[in-house]
């Protein structure tokens, strides 16, 4: 059999039994160079090789864990959250009910967007703002469900076609390059269009949560619960502190095309502002890279993976095997690419680990069935993002748990995990599927 196969396969596996996903990567990654006749020495020779492709990366994540850690306790969080009460107040009436459940609903979704560009703070911004605005959604009856769906899309969505800090990283840095170390020839400025259709599907399965599965109102009981409160005192300094940090941040990241030297600037300006006193900056460093270390060693561990599957020159075999089992049927190829794809990401909890992976099988694959340089980008751009929403391991679906949970009223699986993949990945199943049919 396909070393390739064996290896994907076995990789899967793993991942569903709950192994941890690096040492599930490691070891997939020793049989498909022993499969594929690379021997041992080969092997270990080879994944050393593909492990610095992932180190950018994983210091992205590094230094942006950094700067969402002293952001948190820059008070900046917190005066958001402590905004949103006093605006929707404790006990709305039936007048203003709705819409106070439309500002609060639309608020948590500008708070998720931000998080992954404006405030990369990623999912740090959750156990800090939605714990306090529990009392406020269960006065207002609003499904925990749908509010899962708000934050979800809000993290997957903005980086499917934001190219702008974790958007960045997930569409230039490891979508483009790795299909152009793959064999396509494709620039910036096409991957956020050719994304542009898949991420309609994620419009279309919010719309659905909001005005059919979840419309009705759903009661919880209101329980008090411990509020995580990273600064009690909020002074106008910090705050002019966190803004001057967030738009240098920006700024820097746009100049040098770098997340790493943006996220620096931030984490930098905080540490010398004098604003945290009460936190050493290296226990800031510390606390961001605990966040963010899980997702930066399964990059460098997924970029090790991809660097053997390919050197057993059997991804093209592969390739070729699978042409003359689906024939001329482009269709075919495509779903079936998709599936793939949500089943690798299911399985591993990360579309930005899965491109590595998908990247070195897809492209020639795509390019063997004559799909368009737009189509193959969607290809591969969308079969990583399946699965994220909707994955038991996925950051998407662990962060609005970590909020909505904090009282014992929101299940991970039936809540999250569930409710995410049914409104998500299949509209996006739908939509990815079009995109290479048109593009």
């Amino acid at each position: 059999m396909n070393a390739v196969v064996i290896a994907v396969s076995l990789m899967l596996l793993l991942s569903f039994a709950r192994v941890n996903v690096v040492i599930a990567l490691t070891i997939s990654a020793v049989v498909a160079g022993l499969v594929g006749g690379l021997g041992v020495d080969g092997t270990i020779s080879a994944f050393n090789n593909g492990l610095g492709g992932g180190a950018e990366i994983a210091l992205s994540y590094a230094l942006l864990g950094a700067f969402a850690s002293a952001l948190s306790h820059s008070g900046l969080t917190t005066l958001i959250s402590q905004t949103l009460i006093k605006k929707l107040g404790k006990e709305p009436n039936a007048t203003n009910t709705n819409v106070l459940r439309w500002v609060l609903l639309l608020s948590i979704l500008a708070m998720a967007v931000s998080s992954q560009n404006v405030l990369p703070i990623h999912i740090a911004f959750i156990p800090i703002l939605i714990p306090p605005l529990l009392l406020v959604i269960n006065t207002l009856k609003i499904d925990r469900r749908l509010i899962a769906c708000f934050i979800t899309f809000g993290l997957v969505t903005t980086y499917m076609i934001l190219p702008i800090g974790f958007g960045g990283i997930f569409l230039n840095d490891i979508l483009l390059a790795n299909l152009n170390s793959n064999g396509l020839t494709a620039t910036s400025s096409q991957i956020p269009q050719a994304m542009l259709l898949p991420a309609l599907g994620m419009v279309t399965g919010l719309l659905i949560a909001t005005f059919i599965s979840y419309r009705k109102p759903r009661h919880y009981e209101s329980v008090d619960v411990k509020i995580e409160n990273t600064q009690t005192r909020i002074d106008k300094k910090s705050i002019a502190v966190s803004i001057i940090a967030i738009i240098s941040t920006l700024v820097v990241q746009l100049a040098t095309d770098s997340m790493i030297f943006g996220a620096l600037t931030g984490f930098i300006i905080f540490n010398f502002s004098g604003i945290l006193k009460n936190v050493s900056g290296q226990d800031l460093f510390n606390q961001g890279v605990l966040m963010m270390a899980n997702i930066g060693f399964i990059m460098i561990a997924a970029a090790g993976f991809a660097e053997v599957v390919k050197s057993t020159g059997e991804v093209m075999t592969l390739v070729t095997s699978i042409g003359d089992i689906i024939g001329d049927n482009k269709p075919l190829a495509a779903i079936l690419m998709l599936i793939v794809g949500l089943l690798i990401t299911m399985g591993i909890g990360s579309s930005f680990s899965t491109i590595p992976i998908i990247a070195t099988i897809y492209v020639p694959l795509a390019l063997s069935f004559g799909f368009s340089v737009p189509a193959t980008i969607a290809l591969v751009g969308t079969a990583a993002a399946l699965g994220d929403a909707g994955s038991p391991a996925s950051d998407s679906t662990l962060g609005p748990t970590s909020g909505l949970n904090v009282d014992g009223q929101h299940d991970h699986i039936r809540d999250s995990v569930i409710p995410t993949f049914v409104h998500f990945n299949l509209p996006l199943l739908a939509f990815g599927w079009i995109a290479a049919m048109v593009l």
